[in-house]
């Protein structure tokens, strides 16, 4: 059995993975020049991954390289570089090394995390999955999005896809993708109509003005999903899934809440919470009697048998979207 250690973070920890970087783009320039490609880790909708080798240093990492056939993709490219730029802190991937080709291809060379998703590695039936241990690591994505936020940056993609266990066996995580983050400016109306229908808060559905409370809505979906296995707002079609987000209305009456505390309840209710204004803040999670660490949480064993499920159906849905991007991208997909 996988019992995780429940202790706080070390001051060794946040000793950096590699120096600072002041990362630029290197315009014209083969990423194999500097590095050795290696083995295929994923792909997706924005790119495929591959673990690599800094020549020069022996350095293992990670390469994402972007398709940029349009003059828009290598301008998110290059916002996400300088985003990344910003964003050196333990709870969040860091970022090495860019390229630009020069001609539809561009690579960012990211730290290499090989701990696998974070509910990809809960559900296997080895690890024990307990409240303490869902607040060890609720406590860590707020803090990653507490320092987004202390630096005006938005992730608004904050999924479980996107939380990452730095390895097997240790209890810290890292949040990644920032392919959708921007720069937030309270003085102006920021508006999006991106997301994940599960994850998206209410203003996202209704074209509404964004704000840090629309990272911590999606926070709140991670931490009851994690908790029960459950999609607080999962309808039976995406307009469904959407209007059930609108009307912010949950509720904690399945028999997976039996076991959870009424503070786990209150952290959730005060994050999944309509008005984005009236939402706690990052900084105010951490504060909250959940997340503290001088509480005592409950340390019954936690079923994972709908967390399973909810993984399966992600699964299916990844893959899928995985398959209509590359065939968007002119790919010739064989059965």
């Amino acid at each position: 059995m996988i019992y995780i250690d429940e202790t706080e973070p070390d001051h060794e920890e946040f000793e950096p993975v590699f120096e600072q970087r002041n990362v630029t783009v290197k315009q014209d320039k083969d990423v194999k020049e500097e590095y050795n490609l290696y083995e295929e880790l994923g792909r997706g909708k924005f790119g495929t991954v591959y673990k690599c080798e800094e020549k020069a240093s022996g350095r293992v990492l990670a390469a994402k390289f972007i398709t940029t056939n349009r003059a828009v993709d290598r301008k998110d490219v290059e916002r996400e570089v300088e985003i990344m730029r910003v964003l050196q802190h333990p709870r969040l991937l860091q970022l090495y090394d860019a390229f630009d080709d020069g001609k539809k291809q561009m690579c960012i060379i990211l730290e290499l995390i090989e701990g696998g998703e974070l509910f990809e590695r809960v559900i296997d039936d080895d690890f024990v999955l307990t409240e303490k241990v869902c607040a060890i690591f609720m406590k860590q994505i707020c803090e990653g999005i507490g320092y987004m936020h202390s630096q005006n940056i938005l992730h608004l993609d904050m999924k479980p896809e996107n939380v990452l266990c730095l390895s097997k066996t240790g209890n810290r995580i890292k949040l990644i993708d920032f392919g959708l983050a921007i720069k937030f400016d309270p003085l102006k109306k920021i508006q999006i109509l991106f997301g994940t229908p599960e994850f998206v808060s209410p203003e996202v559905v209704n074209f509404d003005r964004v704000s840090y409370g629309t990272d911590m809505w999606s926070v709140g979906v991670i931490c009851y999903t994690l908790l029960s296995g459950l999609s607080p707002f999962m309808g039976d079609s995406v307009l469904e899934t959407m209007a059930n987000v609108t009307k912010a209305a949950f509720d904690f009456n399945d028999e997976s809440f039996e076991p959870i505390t009424d503070e786990a309840k209150d952290f959730i209710c005060q994050l999944l919470v309509k008005d984005r204004t009236e939402r706690m803040s990052a900084t105010n999670c951490l504060h909250h009697p959940w997340l503290r660490e001088d509480k005592k949480k409950e340390v019954a064993q936690l079923n994972k048998t709908k967390l399973k499920k909810f993984v399966t159906r992600r699964r299916w849905q990844k893959a899928v979207n995985t398959i209509l991007a590359l065939k968007r991208m002119g790919a010739v997909i064989v059965p």
